[in-house]
């Protein structure tokens, strides 16, 4: 292995708090909460081929390609979701759709 796996968990922590860091605030906004979670899912994707890697095993690299189908099924179902919100009040303030609350 090239790089030694410490710096890549490293970088991988540094995304993932990156992208809380980013969610917790960007609450208000729904497409930047959405790349948020992005960010944190690639730092657990990095997490999981660096292991595999590391290990010489497969089975990382398969939970990444799961993660990756997992990840585009949920972007397409928020984009939609976004786009329906936007076109109904026209704005992406998480704020204003609080409807749903029970």
């Amino acid at each position: 292995m090239i790089v030694p796996l410490e710096h890549i968990l490293i970088l991988a922590g540094l995304l993932f708090f990156l992208g809380m860091g980013g969610l917790l605030a960007w609450r208000a906004n729904l497409i930047m909460m959405l790349v948020c979670i992005e960010v944190m899912l690639n730092a657990v994707m990095l997490v999981f081929v660096a292991g595999s890697a590391r290990w010489g095993t497969a089975d990382g690299q398969l939970f990444a390609i799961f993660i990756m189908a997992l990840t585009s099924a949920e972007v397409s179902l928020a984009l939609a979701m976004v786009v329906y919100l936007h076109r109904r009040r026209k704005t992406v303030d998480t704020d204003l759709f609080s409807e749903m609350k029970g």
